[in-house]
């Protein structure tokens, strides 16, 4: 789902090279008020921010990452299921990974994280949210303006003709009921585009923002990984681990992304008090 932007115009990008902001490299750690109440205050007074998130906002309501040593590609390498040639080639290893994924997602719920960006969102913190994720969690938590890049696990579309489907069809392992074939998730497989719809909107939001916040990625799948630099705003990396991309960051805090977000939700809200 898009919104409008302000002036109803589209910028140009812009690309710079950031240095980093401080001496340790603008890693702190979520113990350092000084610096959460920094960000807080970029949050407070940026005219437009944009929220882009990955599998790490995610594994706080149970789903495992992708990359991190207990994620799933250490379990499953993608390269055998999360493409067109596995769902082409091995149909049955596709369907039953993604119905596996999806009986999964079942009992997994929205965390405060993702009630908090959508708070954010209504009180005019927060504008855009794009996302690798393909649970649907910003939307269940209330946050309007979503740009699902990978797609979602809550739609389904036959792979031969493109007509919709629904999610028993799938889950029961039927066919087509117009052309007989395969069906799958709406989610993009490694090697596809990704939606146009959502790709333009997030390239949008995030080179128009002020302030980019990037929670829980590890900006290693293009061409979402190139997201930041396109960046003209401030940028800040709310991430567990460490990752090559560090250095581009006006600020890098470390931690679970629910967490940071309740600290900065704190901030926030003493500063309205």
């Amino acid at each position: 789902m898009s919104g409008p932007f302000p002036g109803g115009r589209r910028p140009v990008v812009q690309s710079k090279e950031r240095k980093k902001s401080r001496e340790n490299g603008g890693v702190v750690g979520v113990t350092e008020r000084s610096d959460i109440r920094e960000v807080a205050h970029w949050i407070r007074t940026s005219n437009y921010t944009a929220v882009l998130t990955g599998a790490g906002m995610s594994t706080e309501s149970g789903i495992p990452d992708f990359r991190s040593a207990g994620g799933w590609w250490r379990q499953v390498d993608p390269r055998k299921v999360a493409t067109v040639e596995a769902l082409e080639t091995d149909y049955p290893f596709f369907r039953d990974f993604y119905r596996a994924r999806i009986e999964g997602l079942r009992a997994c719920r929205p965390h405060r994280g993702h009630y908090l960006l959508a708070e954010w969102e209504a009180k005019g913190w927060v504008h855009a949210v794009a996302t690798q994720n393909v649970d649907g969690f910003h939307l269940q938590a209330g946050s309007r303006t979503v740009y699902e890049l990978h797609g979602s696990l809550h739609t389904f579309r036959c792979h031969d003709c493109g007509s919709p489907a629904e999610e028993p069809e799938f889950m029961e392992g039927r066919s087509c009921s117009r052309c007989g074939g395969r069906l799958r998730p709406n989610i993009v497989l490694f090697g596809e585009l990704l939606p146009s719809d959502a790709w333009e909107g997030a390239l949008a939001a995030i080179r128009w923002a002020d302030l980019v916040l990037v929670i829980g990625t590890s900006l290693e799948v293009y061409p979402v990984s190139q997201l930041p630099s396109m960046a003209k705003g401030k940028l800040v990396f709310i991430n567990l681990e460490p990752t090559a991309e560090d250095g581009m960051f006006d600020r890098v805090i470390r931690g679970k992304a629910g967490e940071v977000l309740a600290a900065l939700d704190g901030e926030l809200r003493a500063a309205e008090a």
